[in-house]
């Protein structure tokens, strides 16, 4: 879809563009885009389960993210004035379902992803109520039979499938109500080891400016709660790269156990064919 017009979304969120959004090229970075889509999310309406939580007939529960990606499409800027993301439901499950998103910026088509999200009570995941579920298929898309996307393999979670790691230490900033590291805090983390990866593979010293091979998008599965406080690492390997980008696979670590997967897509820039090698920085 490619006009803002469509109306197989059925949500549509305006967006503030906020300087927080904005990378270091000026345009809205693939973190500042994860967070409109997170803002579209909290604003879609249930109105059905809102009245039945409300009422007190359903279970204490938590919604809890099982994934979700982000791609950027093309540039979004500061001056865009009329900024949307429009979401859908795709899929329907037991437990969990699936938010579908598209964003536009001044009626251009510059973003998309969507999001798993569990409802998990104390015993473990919930069944979703009849509420729930007839609020979800007021949102459905008229084609849910999209293709499912795979869950990584087993040998993602095992350290020994990583070449390269950078440690990093849980912040209590990163902290959110559910009193574990926000997904966002999580996806800067993967940001903050692509850069890592990159410094050493240019040969970047302290101080020296690293060139902007931020990824374009992140497809990210969680697999258990990262917690403050900690001390964790986390560890990348090349999986693929052309003239123009890099495919990076990324897992996080507490003390050799797996707590959550990546992919991303950067731009190569003057990353070269050795460094990108088994081998390269370390």
């Amino acid at each position: 879809m490619t006009h803002i017009s469509d109306p197989a979304f059925q949500a549509k969120a305006d967006i503030q563009v906020r300087q927080g959004d904005l990378g270091r090229n000026g345009c809205v970075s693939t973190i500042g885009m994860a967070r409109w889509l997170e803002d579209a999310r909290l604003r879609v309406e249930l109105p059905r389960f809102e009245r039945l939580v409300g009422a007190g007939e359903f279970d204490p529960f938590q919604i809890v993210l099982v994934s979700q990606s982000v791609e950027l499409l093309a540039p979004a800027h500061r001056e865009d004035t009329n900024a949307q993301v429009h979401t859908g439901v795709r899929r329907i499950g037991r437990s969990s379902f699936t938010f579908e998103h598209e964003v536009f910026a001044d009626n251009k088509r510059v973003g998309s992803g969507e999001a798993t999200v569990l409802l998990l009570g104390t015993a473990g995941p919930l069944a979703l109520p009849d509420e729930l579920i007839a609020d979800l298929t007021a949102l459905q898309m008229p084609d849910s039979s999209t293709t499912v996307v795979n869950r990584p393999d087993a040998e993602r979670h095992e350290r020994d499938h990583y070449a390269y790691f950078t440690p990093l230490r849980a912040r209590i900033c990163d902290v959110d109500s559910n009193q574990h590291v926000n997904f966002i805090a999580l996806a800067t983390w993967y940001d903050e080891a692509v850069a890592a990866f990159t410094s050493a593979a240019l040969g970047v010293g302290k101080g020296d400016l690293l060139s902007d091979l931020s990824p374009s998008s992140y497809r990210i599965n969680y697999v258990s709660e990262v917690t403050y406080p900690g001390d964790y690492e986390i560890g990348i390997l090349v999986a693929a790269f052309d003239t123009d980008s890099v495919h990076y696979e990324l897992g996080i670590f507490l003390e050799g156990t797996c707590l959550g997967v990546a992919d991303a897509v950067g731009t190569r820039g003057e990353l070269s064919a050795r460094s990108l090698a088994p081998g390269g920085p370390s």
